[in-house]
Order: C-alpha cells, then sequence, then structure tokens
C-alpha cells in the first residue's frame, strides 16, 4: 500500500501545474497594446479667462486660455493579476491637434498661436476585476508635453516689431481612472486622466520691461482605446 505521504505529494504535483495555468490564463494579466484617442484640453492653473482689468489691452472680450483638440496615439502595458487586484505598468504616446490662434476680434497689441504637441507618460495602474471581463482602475504617473509657441506684433508704425517662436517641454503628473471590457481576443476602455504640468516660462525677450513670466498648465483628457492582449 502507498504511503499516505507520496500520495499526497503526487496530487500536490498535479494540482500545481493547474494552478499555474490557471493564473496565466487570467483575462486581465500580460502583456498589452492598445490604440487610444479622444477628447483634449490644455489650459492655464487660472480658473478663469483672461478679462478686462481696464489696462485697454482686453477691453471688452473674454480671451479663452483653453486649447482644445483631439488627442491620439499608441500605449502598452503589463498587467499582474494578483488575485484580489489587478497591477499594471504602462507607456504611452501621444500627439494633439489642439491650437488656439487670435483669429478673434480683440484689442491687444500682439497676436499668438499655441500648439499641443507630442506628449509622453509611463505609469502604473491598480484596479478590481468586477464581472469576469470588467475591470475598473485608477492610474498615475509621471508625464511630459511639448508646447510650441508663437508671438507677433499685430500694430503697424507702432515703433515695435517682434516675431517671437518658442518650444518648450515641460514635466508633470498624471492621475485617473478608468473602465476595461474583453471584447473576443481584445479589450476597449474608457478612461478619463487629469495632468498638471510645471510652468511654461517666458523671459524679457518677449515680454519687454518684464520679469519672466510663468503659465502654469492644466489638462483634461476623456478617451477611449481599443486593444489586444498576448
Amino acid at each position: 500500500m502507498k504511503s499516505p505521504l507520496i500520495l499526497s505529494l503526487l496530487a500536490g504535483s498535479m494540482l500545481f501545474p493547474v494552478a499555474a495555468h490557471a493564473q496565466e490564463q487570467s483575462p486581465f494579466s500580460g502583456p498589452r497594446i492598445e490604440i487610444i484617442g479622444g477628447y483634449d484640453t490644455l489650459r492655464s492653473g487660472s480658473d478663469v479667462d483672461i478679462d478686462t482689468d481696464d489696462d485697454g489691452i482686453f477691453e471688452d472680450n473674454d480671451l479663452d486660455q483653453s486649447v482644445d483638440g483631439f488627442a491620439y496615439g499608441v500605449a502598452a502595458g503589463y498587467d499582474f493579476d494578483l488575485g484580489s487586484v489587478i497591477f499594471g505598468v504602462e507607456a504611452e504616446y501621444m500627439d494633439s491637434t489642439g491650437k488656439q490662434e487670435t483669429d478673434e476680434d480683440i484689442a491687444a497689441p500682439f497676436g499668438y498661436r499655441i500648439n499641443v504637441k507630442r506628449d509622453l507618460y509611463i505609469g502604473a495602474r491598480i484596479g478590481a476585476q468586477v464581472a469576469p471581463r470588467t475591470l475598473i482602475y485608477a492610474k498615475g504617473g509621471y508625464t511630459n508635453t511639448s508646447v510650441e509657441s508663437r508671438f507677433q506684433d499685430r500694430i503697424e508704425d507702432d515703433g515695435f516689431e517682434f516675431e517671437f517662436d518658442d518650444t518648450q517641454t515641460i514635466d508633470g503628473f498624471r492621475v485617473g481612472a478608468g473602465i476595461e471590457q474583453l471584447i473576443g481576443p481584445g479589450y476597449v476602455k474608457l478612461e478619463y486622466r487629469y495632468s498638471n504640468y510645471s510652468a511654461l516660462k517666458y523671459d524679457d525677450e518677449l515680454f519687454s520691461g518684464n520679469s519672466e513670466i510663468g503659465i502654469n498648465l492644466d489638462r483634461h483628457q476623456v478617451l477611449a482605446g481599443i486593444g489586444v492582449r498576448f
């Protein structure tokens, strides 16, 4: 008669590969890639738009400080099913159509154009599997974006003429939340994220007679994505 110890070892040796295989087959684990796109708005940290302060520059006008557009890009990540939670790391590259320029009739001595350029992100996320094929998650990490600016004298014969082009890359942090739904071999997702960046800085080369000017930036995005796991 075989020893109970030997029988236990044999049973364990058979169950361990089954458990490991089940873990490997978790629907929310392993590498993934995706394409993402959606609404993108970048604006100064002020909670109001620039309005008149009786200086004659923006008299009787509101100057919209938001730069709106469509953000699009690609992302890749790796998720780990830890049983009670799903933990993952991810990175992405995005661009944006966001642009604003002074095509409105404002009484300002200069014209400007702001273009939102590429955006990089690396971070982590943690979530919960709330249904067999549904994941909700929160995320956070480091982001770096590029902003292109142009300022140009608008008034002829004012004795002052300039044209100033500037491209700056600025660092920041990002937080967000989303939901991911498995569909067949792939998945779809919907995500909101908020990013806060360090200031864009312009010195006296542009604003003669003033000290350096800094513009803090906030970014809000609502994005959808489609991806596959391997």
